[in-house]
């Protein structure tokens, strides 16, 4: 990695790590990319310090974990505060994620799960506290995260997608 720029096997580290890291060895992709594990594993490390690799997070089914409520409150938080809020929320019991948008009077998306509705009011409380301005609230049936297929072009694309 050069100036902040991926190269091609950079990419290729970041998309099979996409697609299970937590069953995705440096070894393995050594061994797809014909690399040592050595090479690969110098190569994760300054992805990581980088901060391009910002961590490794696990995809949970809150529904099955006992939250069976999933809502996504929609903020507007004056924008020199914006960030300073955002990173507020993030402490708050039962937040999940903090997206802060650049543009827009809704510029704060906080993700939060609850075991009822009342879990879920105290939520919306604790971020209209900290001075955040509640526009909408939408209740998630289910969310799916999948990798971006865009680190590498489609020829690039190995045989086997999957790991």
């Amino acid at each position: 990695m050069k100036d902040g720029e991926l190269d091609s096997i950079d990419k290729h580290i970041l998309y099979y790590l996409q697609q299970d890291a937590r069953a995705t060895s440096s070894t393995d992709i050594a061994e797809k990319l014909d690399l040592s594990s050595s090479t690969v594993r110098t190569r994760l490390n300054k992805l990581e310090e980088s901060g391009i690799i910002r961590g490794y997070h696990i995809d949970i089914d809150y529904d099955l974990a006992g939250y069976p409520l999933y809502t996504k409150i929609i903020c507007t938080a004056p924008v020199p505060k914006r960030d300073t809020l955002a990173e507020s929320a993030r402490e708050i019991p039962g937040v999940t994620a903090v997206r802060e948008i650049m543009t827009g009077e809704r510029n704060i998306y906080v993700n939060a799960i609850g075991r009822d509705h009342d879990e879920l009011n105290r939520i919306s409380k604790e971020l209209d506290e900290l001075g955040l301005s509640i526009v909408d609230e939408q209740l998630i049936r289910d969310e799916y995260v999948c990798p971006y297929h865009g680190f590498l072009d489609d020829e690039e694309l190995p045989d086997d997608e999957g790991m």
